[in-house]
């Protein structure tokens, strides 16, 4: 995440170059800012406070499905993490190690958190003895450290924010029970509360996580035809716990293995928001999520009762329990409208002396510009009915977006045209074989990103070799 080269004076044209329009939301709108420290960010309050409110309502949503909130260390020693074979190998390349205890060599070197299986198994061998133990369903908030070489605001940094949970269960079928689970959690979060719709579906095996028996995935597609990775939900089944003696003693007596899960989510959704919403203008934040959601902005207000009433307002809204702001700055209405804008606030409430001397408000929706004339005695329960709107909208719309630039391929030479000029998913039937997987990849420049579980038949053969097909996938190119 090298620093930037200038400072952010107007937002570049997402259609000019949509890498470089990104850039400029996320350093004008002041979600994050640059360090000294190669490849990390800090998270400006405007950003962690959509961070705080995804954190809220995602903590609130796993704890109706029973789930407990705890913490484990952030450091690893190396003998833990060689536990699992494929795991530490899958890691390996993005660990970051401590080799120093203060002035003092370390007899065994550490690393900071990439994940946490290997803590949470540890734990769970000297904590799980006997069914009645089970199922442990824990989740913690925490961040954790891989050392990417290429980095990105939010989409991928050397420390990123997210919840990893980590349970264990006393069958095979609960575990896999909770697996999906969780994966419809998240899915539902992200429609939901983030506008975002997406694809539900398994990862290959090639794309699994290291160590997991199956992962499955939501995948979500950005404004510029590019896939996003939204969450993951893990099935790891019995074999970190043999790998880390984790037993208990079942109803008939018996010494059995846990089956265990991890699913998690993180900050890169708040790049997922941008990506998905976003217009040349800056941020469109849905509703639901935005921590400002109204902002008012007075207008002519150096005449006589504009402010008060604003003010008036701005309280009224407040206890009507809307997420409100007052720009009583002295800047101009226009800057003040381009301001609210480019920060993504759902809608702004305009108000000048024609209006209240007229008894209204004009109440403007981010998304669509559209003006709504209010009373200014109904304006709580108008903006709510915006609110609610604009939401269902944006998603749809997101939606719209997505199944228009979803594309069906039957042969190579279609998957080919398709991925060099029309960003976007690609839908393809697949044989199964690794060798073309990767293949499709190197000539193709594609990603399987998952096979879904609503599966349709495109065709018998698979899109690379021809040989009979299994399973219909969807492929493209993706952050």
């Amino acid at each position: 995440m090298a620093k930037d080269k200038k400072l952010v004076e107007a937002i570049t044209s997402m259609e000019e170059d949509f890498a470089q329009w990104y850039t400029d939301v996320v350093k004008k709108a002041e979600l994050i800012d640059y360090t000294s420290v190669k490849g990390c960010m800090v998270i400006k309050p405007a950003g962690y406070a959509i961070w705080e409110n995804i954190q809220h309502e995602l903590d609130r949503r796993f704890k109706e499905t029973g789930v407990q909130n705890v913490y484990l260390p952030m450091f690893i020693p190396e003998s833990l993490l060689q536990k699992e074979k494929d795991h530490v190998e899958g890691f390996a390349p993005e660990v970051a190690w401590v080799t120093m205890g203060g002035l003092e060599p370390l007899q065994e070197k550490i690393c900071v958190r990439p994940t946490s299986e290997t803590l949470f198994c540890d734990f769970y061998a000297n904590d799980v003895h006997s069914y009645r133990d089970l199922p442990r369903v824990y989740n913690q908030w925490c961040s954790v450290v891989r050392w990417e070489k290429t980095t990105r605001p939010f989409l991928r940094s050397r420390e990123f924010l997210w919840q990893e949970g980590h349970t264990a269960h006393a069958t095979a079928e609960e575990a896999e029970e909770r697996t999906i689970q969780m994966l419809n959690v998240y899915a539902d979060f992200c429609e939901e509360a983030l506008a975002i719709p997406v694809i539900k579906g398994r990862k290959t095996d090639k794309e699994k996580f290291a160590g997991a028996e199956a992962t499955y995935t939501i995948e979500s597609l950005m404004h510029d035809g590019k896939a996003l990775q939204s969450g993951t939900s893990h099935n790891f089944g019995d074999g970190f716990a043999k790998a880390f003696g984790i037993q208990f003693t079942d109803k008939d007596n018996t010494l059995k293995y846990v089956h265990q899960t991890s699913w998690g989510l993180s900050t890169r959704m708040i790049g997922g928001i941008i990506m998905v919403h976003g217009d040349n203008s800056g941020l469109v934040l849905p509703p639901f999520i935005a921590p400002v959601q109204v902002m008012v902005i007075p207008v002519q207000m150096q005449k006589e009762g504009v402010l008060d009433k604003a003010r008036e307002i701005e309280q009224a809204l407040a206890q009507a329990g809307l997420r409100v702001k007052l720009d009583d700055s002295e800047k101009s209405p226009g800057w003040k409208f381009s301001d609210q804008e480019m920060r993504g606030i759902p809608v702004r409430v305009e108000l000048g002396p024609k209006d209240i001397e007229a008894g209204q408000a004009v109440i403007v929706r981010r998304d669509t510009r559209e003006k709504i004339f209010a009373p200014i005695g109904e304006l709580a329960g108008r903006i709510r009915e915006t609110l609610d709107v604009m939401q269902k909208d944006m998603l749809e719309r997101a939606r719209a977006h997505r199944d228009a630039h979803t594309y069906t391929a039957h042969d190579l030479a279609e998957l080919k045209d398709i991925a060099d000029n029309k960003p976007g998913f690609i839908k393809a039937m697949w044989c199964g074989c690794r060798e073309c997987e990767d293949a499709l990849k190197e000539e193709a420049g594609v990603t399987s990103r998952c096979i879904p579980f609503e599966q349709e038949k495109i065709g018998d053969v698979c899109v690379y070799c021809g040989k009979p097909a299994k399973k219909m996938v969807y492929w493209g190119k993706a952050y």
